[in-house]
């Protein structure tokens, strides 16, 4: 059997027809029924089509689907209901009642988000948008001057801002007792020119490099939650720091019954103990401290750490044992592995320059006796000069005396000093006012110090705070502000992954999460958008950060 078309009259119809042959053996053809017209719409010949084509499990009409690019979704996704639940959303409450027309925490948002996902310039930013979807957020109507007037809105109410913040961060902060940490450190600029105001100036930075910088001072909760940040000068000094931001912490936690700060040796002076001694909490409690004594000052503590050095100078094991200074505990600490570490590095250390020593001063007493050397003749002076250079880089100088006075090249070992510096090897002092915790513990306290420093890494690698390239001293302060914001969400999606058990980190969890996209397509013409299903992986991932996962009704079973 097969289909004929046959016309007549004008129209086409469709016949059943099958060949056969007749009693003479010719081949012949006859309509075994004719099944309608082809032009006739929802006829015969397009009932028995249907119906076939539903037999064969396919539809009637063959749909026109258009893909577009797909978008990364899933680690914004996850920051988007991060943003909501620790409540930094409020933001918009600030400039709302300002009058904002434009959505400036939208924008705050955005520019959070990428410090996490793929650290950019403000322009950066603009491209990458363009390769995700975040929820909420009407991308076309942001532009580069939105972003950076949005930054300007955040300096222009910071107190309003900070107080939100603060808002939010109060019930993950223990009243009864809070141990906060507080540390600085550098974080390098561009640009040469010089402003009314300008926060960036030339100083040492942590690398032990002179540059140009800010400083920026982080207060961390135990826990390892930031609650406070401060940009100070690039050329300020640490100590000064300490107080005005401690009484800023307190006016932003006025819940807070006990604190106790927890900082590194270079806030620690007279002057400084006299002052967190002075401070009050609510209900007249005095604030308490653990503070590192500079190494400069371990000379004012040598009858100390003679005596303390009898006690541990057989011991295999970490020693920790307590004194009073100045009406305050003193516990001092001493790691032998340490200890033996430091002498013997100092050792090497002078071994090495003594040979280079020796090495000039047998090319000066050869050139005395006529020997000529390749390259420029070397003087005393300046073998005097390259030593001092050398034994300075070594930080030995206090060791390594060079006689600058004599004209000839000469230097003694001070062995006086160098009992001393082996003296303070593998040790650590800490002045403290807390009365009930015990020596180990106060040691165990200031070396959660570490912690706050890790967030300082993570601030210059994963959300890649420095080099900063704004010149405006409120743009600065505000790109602080946004990359201090970025390490909350940072902190707590930590939190939430360790208390789960999870190995991943935080950025290890966005790179995982960002696999996950949304497909936009056009079926007919008619748009359809949603993400695929979620593997296991990223549906533990999401129930590990005690996230929403998105809803079935915004997956698309199509694909």
């Amino acid at each position: 059997m097969y289909i004929k078309v046959t016309k007549s009259a004008g129209h086409s119809y469709i016949q059943l027809a099958e060949s056969f042959r007749d009693e003479s053996g010719k081949p012949r053809q006859r309509v075994l029924s004719t099944l309608g017209r082809v032009d006739e719409t929802g006829g015969q010949v397009d009932s028995i089509l249907n119906a076939l084509l539903r037999a064969k499990g396919r539809t009637a009409d063959e749909p026109q689907i258009e893909f577009e690019s797909a978008l990364s979704l899933g680690d914004v996704w996850a920051l988007h209901r991060l943003w909501q639940e620790v409540g930094f959303d409020q933001l918009s409450r600030v400039f709302r009642k300002a009058r904002y027309t434009t959505a400036v925490e939208h924008a705050v948002r955005v520019m959070v988000f990428n410090r996490l996902c793929d650290p950019d310039s403000k322009l950066g930013v603009l491209r990458w948008l363009q390769t995700v979807s975040i929820p909420e957020v009407d991308v076309s109507s942001l532009t580069h001057q939105h972003l950076l007037r949005s930054m300007d809105a955040l300096m222009d109410h910071q107190e309003a801002v900070e107080e939100v913040v603060a808002q939010q961060l109060r019930p993950m902060v223990d009243q009864d007792l809070s141990l906060v940490f507080y540390d600085l450190t550098t974080i390098g600029v561009e640009g040469h020119s010089d402003l009314d105001g300008d926060v960036r100036h030339y100083g040492m930075s942590k690398e032990g490099l002179i540059a140009r910088q800010f400083m920026l001072g982080v207060v961390q909760t135990a826990e390892g939650l930031p609650i406070y940040h401060e940009v100070f000068d690039g050329n300020q000094a640490e100590a000064p720091t300490l107080l005005p931001t401690l009484e800023k912490v307190l006016a932003r936690f006025p819940h807070i019954r006990r604190l106790i700060i927890v900082a590194d040796r270079g806030l620690l002076s007279l002057d400084n103990i006299e002052a967190l001694q002075a401070i009050k909490l609510d209900g007249g409690r005095t604030l308490e401290f653990i503070l590192a004594v500079p190494a400069r000052r371990y000379g004012e503590f040598l009858e100390i750490l003679t005596q303390f050095q009898a006690k541990v100078a057989d011991q295999a094991q970490e020693t920790i044992d307590e004194t009073s200074w100045q009406g305050m505990r003193l516990v001092v600490a001493h790691n032998p592995i340490r200890a033996k570490e430091q002498t013997e590095w100092r050792k090497v250390q002078i071994k090495d320059l003594e040979g280079k020593a020796e090495q000039w001063a047998g090319k000066l007493d050869s050139q005395d006796g006529g020997t000529k050397h390749r390259g420029r003749k070397l003087s005393d002076s300046g073998a005097k000069a390259r030593f001092y250079h050398e034994v300075k880089e070594a930080h030995l100088a206090k060791i390594i005396k060079i006689d600058m006075k004599s004209d000839l090249f000469t230097y003694d070992i001070d062995e006086k000093a160098l009992k001393q510096a082996e003296l303070v090897d593998g040790k650590l002092m800490l002045v403290t006012n807390v009365t009930d915790l015990t020596p180990k513990e106060i040691v165990q306290r200031y070396k959660s110090l570490a912690d706050i420093e890790r967030g300082f890494k993570v601030l210059k690698s994963e959300i890649e705070i420095a080099p900063v390239y704004h010149r405006l001293p409120q743009r600065i302060r505000a790109h602080a502000m946004i990359c201090f914001m970025a390490l909350i969400l940072y902190r707590v999606m930590r939190t939430r992954l360790q208390m789960a058990k999870s190995n991943l980190s935080p950025e290890r969890a966005l790179a995982q999460l960002k696999r996950i996209h949304r497909h936009q397509i056009k079926v007919n013409n008619q748009p359809l958008a949603g993400t695929p299903t979620l593997t296991k992986e990223q549906s533990d991932l999401l129930g590990a950060l005690t996230l929403k996962k998105p809803t079935k009704k915004e997956q698309l079973s199509l694909l």
